[in-house]
């Protein structure tokens, strides 16, 4: 008899409570929410691409020099001008060529020198008829021979010379040291890299791009570049597009350059997001993004969401399949398309079914 009060009392309260909550549900007020109209999500056809900032300008610094590096006047991170002086590789054995130049310089023209002045005494003599045609030849062979003889002193100098200038490697363009493969002490060999050089002033974004997409692309084609590690948005335009894709694993080569490089290092990895807005016209190889603002999302667990707007003015959660970031906005895979509104913001807290009215 007691169980039969209980369940009798029990089934009172829940009906009480559920009108209860009932009444509450019906004399709550509106929401009021701020929604993103059908069509405003749409950024257009699209195609996206990963890859990494580089500098437009870097050289590789070598020598043709074989010989111990003796100064090493560069670090990693260091900024340098053009012409200044980096390396210095030990230049015995060019002194010693040089020397050896100068004394074959010396005997060059001293031969010259008697050869010339017995080819013009024989000439004399060969117009006072006081020396034969074969005399006056044999001393012009002669002079043309010690005059090969010191051009020839003179063109090994010079050589030497040359070499000089790679036992001193100056900076070739102004920039920041990004690379050091030498110390002082090492041997250095012909073409042997011991630096590189970047210009930070003037970067690129390097991706790679499938062969769907690659022929939608156009030099100068404006485009967004997002940096992966900070979300952060900046402009680009495409600037070099490869027609091969033999020796990039069978995608194309695209460069875009940054229009502010300003706080931007080199080997920054980015997304590059080159937009395909044909004016109507649909083709099979475009991707039809729809872009929301990460704002607006809804997280539980391990699942994503947007509230959208039911027939009867409530909001409802529509889990989605987000995709990737660009800057502010993200974007959606499923769940959502492009003809459909959701909400962005609301001045109260939101649920399934709860009333909303629009700013």
């Amino acid at each position: 008899m007691k169980i039969l009060v209980y369940s009798v009392l029990l089934l009172g309260l829940s009906i009480s409570c559920s009108a209860d909550e009932k009444d509450a549900t019906l004399s709550q007020k509106p929401i009021q929410v701020a929604v993103n109209q059908s069509g405003n999500n749409s950024e257009g056809a699209y195609a996206s691409a990963s890859g990494k900032l580089v500098a437009k300008n870097a050289v590789n610094v070598s020598t043709r020099m074989m010989g111990y590096i003796t100064g090493m006047k560069a670090e990693v991170g260091q900024n340098v001008n053009a012409g200044q002086l980096l390396v210095s590789i030990n230049s015995t054995d060019i002194q010693a060529k040089g020397g050896q130049a100068n004394a074959q310089i010396s005997q060059a023209q001293a031969n010259y020198n008697i050869s010339k002045k017995d080819y013009d005494r024989f000439s004399n003599l060969y117009k006072n008829q006081s020396a034969s045609q074969k005399e006056l030849d044999d001393m012009r062979a002669r002079y043309e021979m010690a005059k090969a003889g010191l051009d020839a002193a003179n063109a090994m100098k010079s050589e030497v010379n040359s070499q000089y200038r790679y036992t001193n490697i100056t900076a070739p363009i102004s920039g920041v040291i990004t690379a050091k493969f030498a110390a002082q002490g090492d041997m250095a060999s012909p073409g042997m890299p011991l630096l590189t050089i970047e210009s930070p002033s003037t970067l690129q974004a390097q991706v790679l791009v499938s062969e769907q997409n690659i022929t939608l692309i156009n030099q100068g084609m404006p485009v967004k570049i997002t940096l992966k590690s900070t979300n952060q948005e900046i402009a680009g335009t495409v600037s070099e597009i490869s027609k091969s894709s033999a020796n990039t694993g069978g995608q194309y080569m695209v460069k875009v350059n940054v229009s502010n490089s300003a706080n931007l290092l080199s080997g920054m990895f980015v997304n590059v997001q080159f937009p395909f807005k044909n004016a109507g016209k649909v083709n099979q190889d475009f991707q039809e993004s729809v872009m929301i603002p990460k704002s607006a999302l809804v997280e539980k667990g391990q699942l994503t969401g947007v509230y959208t707007i039911s027939s009867n003015n409530t909001a409802v959660l529509r889990w989605v399949k987000t995709g990737k970031d660009f800057g502010d906005q993200i974007e959606v895979l499923s769940g959502l398309n492009s003809k459909e509104s959701y909400i962005v913001s609301a001045q109260g807290k939101l649920y399934n079914g709860a009333k909303i009215t629009t700013k």
